[in-house]
């Protein structure tokens, strides 16, 4: 007979330990109820709170001339020039994905969409990075997910990278990255500070989907009962979410918010107290809450992450303009509460007062930990044969080009979208360690030099960065080394091209059944293109082709130095392309394939630093200079 376990505290069923809920208990100097130890299941998250990450992302270099906000916001922003600005960030939804790939990748998609949104700018561009095994059903689904949404939303998807290891097979990666426009002078922000002023949730209804997503599926292992996790994954309507965003930019665009912070993790709860942290107050009404299931008890309510809601701080006086907004986009909006001076997150239910949180607690007083390091040998591990395959099948799947803005498509390198109604462009790409990749410090290094290089490639100054960092359980020391390598690559590499990283996510509990995941930093990058009319192409006949190389392994001022030669180098060029980990033979098929005609081509010996293969046309290889370079052969 089967021996049945004891059923564990409720704190632990949560997700918190026994310390956690001595210092909640603390700090409330009371015992909390249900309702608040929910809420604070989910704040406190590693999803959430970045317990086991916060001290160690300080390294990161955040701040810059451009930097017109930085980490601590739904997105980061970079100021452009000539009045416009860059809103971008890249997030993960790891665990959804592998439960349930279509969904959960859509879902992602909708999610960092949303955070964009909230800092006040239009989505222009969708990226994605994909780990899976191999290109099996799996990750067909996750592929068919992220165009479901993406085109249906009308935002083109532009770039990114799939790869295939085995070590992914039973922990997937979907990490998706939005960039976005705004004027460099109206940069929206989440926190209340209008007392008196009106809590405002629009869009889609409430429902169970999603409830415990950032604790039960994004802070936890997964394991043999997946199946039981399905109900925490959410279930997007991008017909909805287009509405969304376009009512959220009219009302900003009006002037008719004074905030605007998205329900994403943990919904309402994540929401409000991100509303409340400097010092605010808010009062939610929970029984004003619209649903779509009936007999939702006040928690659920708090902690749903029904997809497609909005949350806005809104004067009395704009509220019925708001309201006459979102009808025109046929959306639910309903004042659910109020900005008070009481610095308290208070929920009420039927005029009962059902919880009471000082907000600071579920923010500021999130735990930090200083977890046990200890480093492990690293063995580089055999990359799938499917990486060298064609990854067209994968992109010709994404609308590329609703929006009018795409000068160069997804399939080598950046991709490149006009700045309208000017000639300057927007250069962008995500890029991850290559497969097989297991060094940890190298994985960081090599994620930002290979995202700056790719932008380079499109002929773009990279300007800044954001970063996804994929991981096991940080719990074992094995995995905080990594962590810690990890991070710190990603801050020298980026210290070296002189350019912040503003803004980001961190993916820990990366593991199914003990066994964890590479360390997989993920970059994005943003750079600046001065004319898309001069942006590197295809080579074309009787070009010839030389390969730009950074002398030695790990030169990180020669790494910076390929960098600024390539962008510069740009408007001269036919073609630039990166000699990513699979080679300079692969690289130069990928070249031969993008531009529909071959080349010939002496190899070299391989080069331990960064390469990029370019071409350009006879009477313009004396304007390269020689310095780094190496002709190597002729097209046609």
């Amino acid at each position: 007979m089967t021996q049945v376990a004891p059923e564990q505290p409720l704190h632990r069923a949560l997700g918190l330990t026994d310390e956690e809920l001595d210092r909640i208990t603390e700090l409330l100097a009371r015992e909390p109820n249900h309702f608040e130890l929910a809420v604070f299941s989910l704040l406190w998250s590693e999803h959430c709170g970045y317990k086991h990450s916060a001290l160690l992302l300080e390294r990161l270099p955040a701040r810059g001339e451009r930097v017109l906000q930085g980490p601590g916001e739904n997105a980061g922003v970079i100021d452009l020039g000539e009045g416009d600005a860059v809103a971008f960030k890249v997030e993960s939804h790891n665990h959804p994905s592998a439960v349930e790939p279509f969904q959960g990748a859509a879902t992602g998609v909708g999610g960092i969409l949303r955070d964009i949104v909230a800092m006040g700018a239009r989505p222009i561009a969708i990226l994605d990075g994909l780990r899976f095994g191999e290109p099996d059903h799996h990750f067909r689904r996750a592929v068919a997910g992220i165009g479901h949404y993406g085109n249906s939303v009308g935002v083109a998807t532009v770039g990114g990278e799939s790869v295939f290891d085995e070590a992914y097979r039973d922990n997937c990666l979907v990490n998706a990255m939005c960039v976005g426009l705004l004027p460099a002078d109206r940069v929206t922000r989440a926190r209340a500070t209008a007392i008196g002023a009106h809590v405002v949730l629009f869009g889609a209804t409430t429902g169970r989907d999603g409830i415990g997503g950032a604790s039960v599926l994004a802070s936890a292992e997964l394991g043999e009962d997946d199946p039981d996790k399905r109900p925490s994954v959410q279930i997007g309507d991008p017909f909805t979410g287009k509405k969304l965003i376009e009512a959220s930019l009219e009302l900003v665009d009006a002037g008719l918010v004074e905030s605007l912070q998205d329900c994403g993790a943990a919904g309402l709860a994540s929401a409000l107290a991100e509303m409340a942290r400097d010092g605010a107050g808010i009062d939610v009404h929970l029984d004003r809450v619209p649903l779509r299931e009936s007999d939702m008890e006040p928690w659920e309510i708090m902690i749903s992450e029904s997809q497609e809601r909005m949350v806005a701080v809104v004067r009395a006086q704009m509220l019925d303009t708001v309201r006459r907004v979102c009808a025109q986009w046929e959306l639910r909006c309903t004042a659910i509460g109020g900005v008070t001076d009481s610095g308290a997150l208070r929920a009420f239910h039927d005029g009962d007062l059902v919880g009471e949180i000082a907000a600071r607690l579920l923010t500021d007083e999130c735990p930090r930990y200083v977890v046990a390091r200890e480093p492990h040998a690293v063995t580089p591990a055999g990359a799938s044969s499917h990486n060298r395959a064609s990854k067209a099948w994968i992109y010709e799947q994404y609308d590329q080009l609703v929006g009018s803005r795409t000068v160069r498509r997804p399939g080598l390198d950046g991709a490149v979208l006009r700045l309208r109604p000017s000639l300057r462009g927007l250069a962008v790409a995500l890029q991850g360690p290559p497969a097989g990749e297991r060094d940890p410090f190298r994985a960081g290094v090599l994620a930002v030099l290979g995202a700056a290089r790719n932008v380079a490639c499109a002929g773009g100054e990279p300007l800044a960065l954001t970063d996804c960092l994929n991981f096991g359980n940080p719990e074992k020391p094995e995995i905080a080394w990594e962590l810690e390598r990890s991070i710190e690559g990603v801050a020298v590499a980026a210290e070296a091209l002189g350019i912040p990283v503003v803004s980001g996510n961190v993916s820990l509990y990366n593991d199914t059944d003990g066994r964890s995941i590479p360390p997989t930093p993920v970059v994005g990058c943003v750079g600046l293109v001065p004319d898309v009319r001069f942006v590197p192409g295809k080579w074309q006949p009787g070009d010839i082709v030389l390969l730009a190389t950074a002398p030695g392994a790990f030169d990180l001022a020669a790494e910076a130095a390929l960098v600024r030669y390539v962008w510069k180098a740009a408007p001269v060029l036919t073609l630039a392309h990166d000699v990513s980990g699979d080679g300079l033979e692969q690289a130069v098929r990928g070249a031969e394939e993008h531009s529909g005609i071959g080349a010939q081509v002496d190899l070299p010996e391989p080069s331990p630093g960064g390469q990029v293969l370019i071409a350009c046309s006879p009477e313009h290889v004396e304007r390269l200079g020689s310095r780094g370079l190496q002709r190597i052969g002729t097209v046609g």
